[in-house]
């Protein structure tokens, strides 16, 4: 009788608490083992639309949607990789409109071009570069051993009149940034034509290997090198138009970012 009664005691008491404890005299939850946890029959999760149970399918794993929301079943999906190959991790493509305006103030003072303008040196060093907004992704590298493509393109304007002798002309430069160090550059020369506020399509390719695994921040920036017979109010863009007879469609900047890598940490993929 006192076995009984104890037992009627105690499951009141588990009622009453909604908590279960194996292994543990304070459970955290309505079920709290503090062990090893051995299935021998089915594991099932209840679909609230129908009220059914599913099991799930062969090879599927159970995952959680977060906190008030009830699990699913997902199929898991390692994808293939062969030893040494790389694989293109990822890819992704950006574009801005607003672009870079410089006028004659806004010339860089930097004196010696092949110091400056070195692989691995720091913005902070490339007087009167400016950033284009809107083409500064951050990227994730998971493996050692990786490449990275960038392609940058836009295009460049001046509000040049006709071109007179001697030539009228801007140079300027693009650089690619990784963690704000330099990892590619274009220098040119836009030069005046026969007719006013010449334009030229900039392209720009480079690549870098081997960033450190983690999150980088890419950037892209550029800057009025010197300008030849070229009057004050003589404006260079980069990315948006000068005058109107071209829009900011057409001078609008790209940078597509494409990472390829010899994986050695299999990320998990869920559907």
């Amino acid at each position: 009788m006192k076995k009984l009664l104890s037992t009627l005691l105690f499951s009141a008491g588990l009622i009453l608490s909604a908590q279960i404890g194996i292994k543990t005299e304070s459970p955290k939850a309505k079920l709290d083992v503090n062990g090893d946890v051995n299935f021998r029959n089915k594991i099932v999760v209840l679909n609230t639309t129908d009220n059914t149970l599913f099991q799930g399918n062969n090879d599927q794993l159970l995952v959680s949607q977060g906190e008030g929301y009830p699990p699913t079943w997902k199929t898991l999906r390692i994808p293939e990789y062969e030893t040494n190959k790389f694989y293109l991790i990822f890819n992704n493509s950006f574009s801005n409109k607003t672009g870079l305006k410089f006028t004659s103030t806004e010339q860089s003072a930097i004196t010696s071009r092949s110091t400056t303008f070195a692989k691995g040196n720091d913005i902070s060093a490339f007087s009167g570069f400016k950033k284009i907004e809107g083409l500064s992704p951050t990227i994730k590298v998971f493996s050692a051993e990786s490449k990275t493509y960038f392609q940058f393109e836009t295009v460049v304007q001046a509000t040049f009149p006709a071109n007179t002798s001697p030539d009228i002309s801007i140079d300027y430069a693009c650089g690619i940034f990784v963690d704000d160090k330099l990892v590619n550059l274009r220098q040119r020369n836009l030069k005046a034509s026969s007719a006013s506020s010449t334009f030229i399509t900039h392209n720009q390719i480079g690549v870098v290997s081997n960033l450190s695994t983690g999150e980088h921040v890419i950037s892209v920036a550029c800057s009025r090198l010197k300008s030849y017979n070229t009057t004050n109010d003589v404006v260079l863009a980069i990315g948006i138009n000068a005058s109107d007879n071209i829009n900011d469609f057409i001078t609008q900047s790209s940078l597509k970012v494409d990472v390829y890598e010899i994986p050695q940490v299999f990320n998990s993929i869920t559907n």
